[in-house]
């Protein structure tokens, strides 16, 4: 990126406040990005660890797998998934309130009794895996905005920063090489002013 500016002062005070504003707000994006580093580390463990005891669940029941084929899975729908906003280093992630289920009624009579306790189950599978599923979103969003933060950081550090000080340097000699040559070009005339006539 090049640094537009003219060989004046007041192109010279502009780049003086453009760098001034960049190496203040370099350590709060650079906090930033390690925080959101940190974030993006918690939430994919947690995902993880969510997916791993949604595996170790379903694992457990394998052993009466035989009797989920009895079971009737329109008496289960969820009906929605509630989510709210939460603010982590300035970017909005969701966060899962609840999950709504709908159960269908069901006479105990006519159907087996594990029907309740299955039901149970299946709602704590599925809690467990949109969960996962909110956390790997999360994940998700908080990588991207790392990612953007990062090439900020870069931006800065790497290219603006390092042009804006080669800029004013520039600046500052051309106005000190224009100030010498004016100096000199004075003195020229006050030696010939003051040189006698011939």
């Amino acid at each position: 990126m090049a640094i537009k500016y003219q060989y004046n002062k007041t192109s010279l005070n502009e780049l003086n406040r453009q760098l001034s504003m960049r190496v203040r707000s370099l350590p709060t994006i650079k906090s930033k990005e390690s925080a959101l580093r940190a974030e993006v580390k918690r939430s994919k463990e947690k995902a993880e660890v969510l997916y791993e005891q949604l595996n170790n669940q379903i694992q457990s029941y394998e052993r009466i797998a035989a009797l989920w084929n009895e079971f009737d899975h329109r008496l289960l729908e969820v009906k929605d998934v509630e989510l709210s906003m939460v603010k982590i280093a300035g970017v909005q992630t969701p966060k899962l309130e609840r999950v709504i289920f709908i159960e269908k009624p069901f006479s105990l009579f006519n159907r087996p009794f594990w029907f309740p306790d299955g039901i149970k189950i299946l709602k704590s599978l599925v809690q467990i895996g949109i969960e996962s599923e909110i956390y790997y979103q999360k994940m998700r969003v908080l990588d991207y905005a790392r990612k953007k933060t990062t090439q900020k950081v870069n931006l800065y550090e790497k290219v603006q920063i390092p042009g804006y000080n080669e800029a004013i340097r520039k600046i500052k000699r051309f106005m000190e090489d224009e100030d010498n040559l004016s100096k000199a070009s004075q003195k020229i005339v006050k030696t010939r002013q003051q040189a006698p006539a011939v």
